[in-house]
């Protein structure tokens, strides 16, 4: 088939993306919705700034649309972004939101839209394995539980930091894969990029028990 990947940045989106390549489908798209709410409850907000910089490594031709970051205007923007591509269906990095596949499902089915969600309902240790060996390379940019202290800003997600997650996963009951708002993911390479993303100037805003990354430039390296 083929879809449009609707991608964030993060993690989950682009393995979901990787997956569906993997599976033998075509791609040519990554649709990033915008929220002018950092609160949006649908899209991943940090670091969209840096999103066109990924699709340029990736190959891929973005289409961006905007959004309040009200329910009823993130689904707007969603449906202005997908009306008229050339494609079956989209790809989402969904694992566990009801919400979130609810309204995903709901504008996609208006528009007789397939909804492609390879990590939907997994386990999430079996998805932290996969995504480990999937050559994918992604940092944390957000850290919004406790134990996720400034520390883990700009830290990879790799098998070290995975075992420290599962720790502060039995002693705070949090998700490894950041499904409950734990933490923000933003990808720095894949198999799927021609060059590696290189941070060139960030921030780190921490304010009491939670803080962002907030990357102000970036580029590709060599």
């Amino acid at each position: 088939m083929r879809l449009a990947s609707l991608y964030s940045g993060g993690k989950d989106s682009t393995f979901s993306l990787y997956i569906m390549e993997q599976m033998g489908h075509e791609v040519p798209y990554l649709v990033n919705i915008r929220p002018e709410d950092d609160a949006s409850w649908i899209f991943h907000t940090p670091n969209l700034d840096i999103v066109p910089l990924m699709a340029e490594a990736m190959g891929k031709e973005l289409v961006t649309a905007p959004s309040t970051g009200t329910e009823e205007g993130d689904m707007d923007g969603l449906r202005r972004a997908l009306e008229g591509l050339d494609v079956d269906g989209i790809i989402t990095g969904a694992v566990w939101s009801d919400y979130q596949w609810d309204r995903m499902n709901h504008v996609c089915n208006d528009l007789g839209l397939k909804v492609m969600s390879p990590l939907w309902r997994k386990d999430q240790d079996l998805i932290m394995d996969a995504f480990l060996a999937s050559g994918i390379r992604a940092i944390i940019v957000g850290c919004y539980a406790e134990g996720l202290g400034e520390e883990w800003l700009g830290r990879e997600i790799n098998a070290e930091s995975v075992e420290e997650l599962k720790e502060l996963r039995r002693k705070f009951g949090i998700s490894i894969m950041g499904e409950g708002g734990e933490y923000e993911s933003m990808t720095i390479d894949s198999p799927m990029h021609s060059r590696p993303i290189e941070i060139v100037k960030s921030d780190r805003v921490w304010k009491r028990n939670n803080g962002l990354l907030d990357v102000k430039s970036a580029r590709l390296k060599g």
